[in-house]
């Protein structure tokens, strides 16, 4: 029996001791990746990884506020667009576990003059299956109208005013409008202002003190200065978005110390069940649950979401089987999927690439001519390509000039974002059109003049 305990003590001995010499040698690479983006201008903000309860990383990177030389640091507060998704489902789980709605009521319960609202269930709204039209796709409406004060009625109209895309439940289309109805939704069942609600039932709970959504207003001295591109040369402010005009689909900021207060209750009952946290793990078309992501890591659930809004992007993820959480917010408009990627890789040692500066290669004058031109996004925007001085330069309608870089002939990159831009040919040679590549999204505009 005694022999026995001591065989016990010692393999607990040695998980113990081989666990903190990997967490020791984890912390070191964490920091190194994210430090190597920062150095790059393709990080600005604060990271935090913690693993079985233990921190290995929470640390600022970059300017907080680049005009009063104001560093990072923990305590920053950050705009972190559409994981608010997930506060506006587990109010939406909460409501049904009291019995004062069901995820597959009809829209038409509560807006019975919606278009297709007979078809669509609170579930399409939550899984983005509904087919309704993208609000944040209207540009008028975005440059016009997202950074004052908006009544919600107003974005539903906006809504109501285009057609079906498609049959609810037959595809995934990613649709801010579907919780921008959620949280229409829970403040008609609740007689409260949405805000009020989430602030009630999660953030006091949770004692989120630097939580909320009017992020224009907000006093708070960790508020961060947004940036849609910042390096040493360019600081390029970001306007600030009206939270009435993200409201229950994006207006939500916080800080990471309150996010991962958020990450630690959802191991226990304390907000909503582990049924409906599982409910809302299940995922239905593209791997979409009810306000997260769902994928794979080591044949183990990652669960995840990320946002972005004028001058800030956030990640957040999750592998609730070894207790492992990520958190990135960043007061720049940048791409934060490759660090999530590569700081989750580190956690499961598999490979990861440490980014390096891309290298520029010299073109001729004669073949940088060749580009310069007047390409249309639409009526409201174009890209205007020109040369000056021997440097090729780019202009989006209401954004400033920006270099830039070849990286072979007919590929360019910019070095103040993570962007590229892509001219195509037509079959005598001619450049008729560029794409522009950023945060995972591409954009065609063909050339006009």
């Amino acid at each position: 029996m005694r022999i026995d305990m001591k065989r016990n003590i010692l393999i607990l001995f040695l998980i113990f001791s081989l666990t903190h010499v990997f967490s020791q040698d984890v912390i070191p690479k964490l920091d190194t990746l994210v430090s190597a983006y920062t150095k790059l201008y393709k990080f600005n903000g604060v990271v935090f990884v913690a693993r079985n309860g233990k921190v290995l990383l929470q640390k600022g990177y970059g300017y907080k506020d680049f005009a009063n030389k104001k560093w990072n640091d923990p305590k920053g507060v950050f705009q972190l667009g559409s994981i608010t998704k997930q506060f506006t489902s587990t109010v939406i789980l909460q409501l049904q576990e009291q019995g004062k709605l069901g995820v597959q009521d009809k829209l038409s319960k509560y807006l019975p003059d919606f278009p297709n609202g007979n078809k669509i269930t609170i579930e399409n709204l939550l899984t983005h299956t509904s087919g309704i039209y993208n609000y944040t796709n209207d540009n008028k409406f975005l440059n016009n109208e997202s950074l004052k004060h908006v009544d919600v009625s107003r974005i539903i109209e906006l809504m109501k005013s285009r057609p079906v895309e498609f049959q609810p439940g037959t595809k995934f289309q990613y649709s801010n409008s579907n919780y921008i109805l959620l949280g229409y939704i829970i403040q008609k069942v609740t007689g409260k202002p949405y805000e009020e609600v989430v602030r009630q039932t999660i953030f006091t709970p949770l004692q989120m003190t630097h939580s909320g959504f009017d992020f224009k207003n907000l006093k708070d001295t960790n508020r961060t200065v947004g940036y849609l591109a910042l390096d040493k040369t360019v600081q390029l402010l970001a306007p600030v978005v009206d939270s009435s005009a993200s409201y229950a689909a994006g207006a939500l900021y916080s800080s990471v110390e309150d996010m991962y207060k958020w990450d630690r209750s959802l191991y226990t009952n304390k907000i909503i069940s582990k049924a409906s946290l599982e409910k809302a793990y299940t995922p239905k078309l593209s791997k979409y649950g009810y306000g997260w992501i769902v994928d794979s890591v080591k044949g183990k659930r990652i669960i995840q979401h990320n946002g972005g809004i004028f001058g800030f992007t956030a990640d957040f993820a999750r592998v609730p089987e070894d207790d492992v959480c990520i958190i990135i917010l960043s007061n720049k408009s940048e791409n934060l999927t490759p660090i999530t990627k590569a700081l989750t890789n580190i956690l499961y040692d598999l490979p990861y690439e440490i980014p390096e500066e891309k290298k520029s290669v010299q073109l001729s004058e004669e073949d940088l001519k060749q580009y310069v031109g007047e390409y249309w996004v639409s009526n409201d925007y174009k890209v205007n390509i020109t040369l000056e001085g021997g440097q090729l330069k780019g202009q989006i309608t209401g954004q400033p000039k920006v270099d830039l870089f070849a990286q072979r002939k007919d590929l360019f990159f910019l070095k103040i974002v993570d962007a590229q831009l892509e001219f195509t040919r037509d079959s005598s040679g001619k450049v008729v059109k560029v794409t522009m590549y950023q945060g995972g999204a591409m954009i065609e505009a063909p050339k006009m003049k």
